[in-house]
């Protein structure tokens, strides 16, 4: 794979948690049903990584992994699309962890922000652990297994695309100076022919002279036209432009995901440790209930009261789910005491129902063929597994562990 075919990859995955809600929905799941039909999509379930912290009591992880692939098919997420894998079932993933392991520095994974705010956040948990310490190597070789360019991240996620791109940089330093890398490059540069030499030439010194990133770019769709020199050729010449060696595991980019804003029930972001969430596909008569009885502004007292939707948690679904005539309505009615607080959340509640609907069928379809849900997840790591020893294939020829 190539670097510039590597930026139509993305890879993303998610710990399986059981039953997903509606703030996975809205944060994530549709960003994904977007994103497989305009790039070639990974997207696994990351049982290794709930193991960093759950390793004390694994039994609930099998159920879990199943809940929520149910929900991800449910959502949109399509097979046909995009692949989809357990993380455990792609045994690579180990063996590019450990060997990427033996050219990480531990400063960097000690520096890593959410390193200490998880412990800090999991204080009843030991997680002096290895296996916690290392985590987000194992989510580099996650990344770097696929040569993923793209991977969806929130903006409190991007330190973890940052290591990656330094790791992935390391290792191409280390270990893309094959012998006689210059000569190499040279010698793939007169396979150019002449016009096309001339114009890589000006292009590599513009971008290394100058910082010329729309050289880098001229340069690297130059090299996808060439039709008269190798893969590796190609590879070595992205390198060579770059003023390093042959590229190895291509450096992702984050694709920055939109915040959610799909709050909880009590204005909060939606989440199950606050207990504040509707599940993706809870009964009617459950959201119903939960949305009847979600707190709204103190200061409406009696139904007389005049309130202030800014300060109502209500009015945070409304800006999910209501069109500009029913915030509107919202706004004047709340504040001219117009309405009442239940004829507010009315159609709150029609409009949660009304997109579940088709998500709650679609599900309960999966649910009733396990066999076919398996064999979804059995495609989906044949096909990983076939990229994912491609990428180990390289790696250890390039580490000297290419054995014959």
């Amino acid at each position: 794979m190539s670097s510039v075919e590597s930026q139509q990859r993305v890879l993303s995955g998610m710990r399986p948690t059981g039953k997903l809600h509606l703030g996975h929905y809205h944060g994530v799941l549709k960003n994904w049903v977007k994103l497989q039909h305009e790039f070639e999509c990974f997207f696994f379930i990351a049982d290794w990584h709930a193991l960093t912290t759950q390793y004390d009591d694994p039994s609930g992880i099998e159920q879990s992994v199943w809940d929520m692939v149910v929900d991800w098919l449910a959502a949109g997420v399509n097979p046909g699309s995009s692949t989809m894998f357990i993380q455990s079932q792609v045994p690579e993933h180990a063996e590019l962890h450990l060997l990427l392991s033996m050219i990480t520095p531990l400063g960097w994974l000690e520096r890593i922000p959410t390193y200490k705010d998880q412990q800090e956040k999991l204080r009843e948990k030991d997680l002096a652990t290895y296996g916690f310490l290392g985590y987000p190597l194992l989510q580099t070789a996650d990344i770097l297994m696929y040569r993923a360019g793209k991977v969806p991240v929130g903006a409190d996620q991007v330190s973890h695309v940052e290591i990656t791109r330094e790791v992935a940089r390391r290792f191409n330093h280390l270990y893309g100076r094959e012998p006689g890398f210059e000569d190499q490059a040279e010698s793939a540069i007169v396979k150019m022919g002449k016009k096309n030499a001339k114009l890589y030439r000006t292009l590599k010194k513009r971008y290394q002279e100058e910082g010329d990133m729309e050289a880098l770019e001229t340069a690297r769709a130059l090299l996808m036209e060439q039709q008269n020199i190798s893969l590796g050729d190609r590879e070595r010449l992205y390198g060579f432009i770059e003023g390093g060696g042959k590229i190895i595991l291509p450096e992702p980019q984050p694709l920055l995901t939109p915040d959610s804003k799909m709050p909880g029930l009590d204005g909060q972001k939606m989440s199950k440790s606050y207990n504040n969430y509707i599940g993706l596909r809870e009964d009617p008569d459950t959201v119903a209930q939960k949305i009847r009885t979600m707190q709204t502004d103190p200061q409406r007292v009696r139904r007389t009261d005049p309130g202030e939707p800014e300060k109502c948690p209500v009015w945070g679904l409304h800006k999910v789910y209501s069109d500009e005539a029913t915030k509107e309505w919202v706004q004047t009615g709340c504040r001219s005491a117009g309405i009442g607080c239940l004829d507010c959340k009315k159609p709150l509640i029609d409009a949660i129902v009304e997109e579940q609907r088709p998500i709650r069928e679609r599900a309960l379809e999966y649910e009733n063929s396990p066999d076919l849900v398996h064999s979804i997840l059995q495609e989906g790591r044949e096909h990983a597994r076939d990229a994912a020893r491609d990428t180990l294939d390289e790696v250890r020829a390039a580490m000297g562990l290419s054995y014959r």
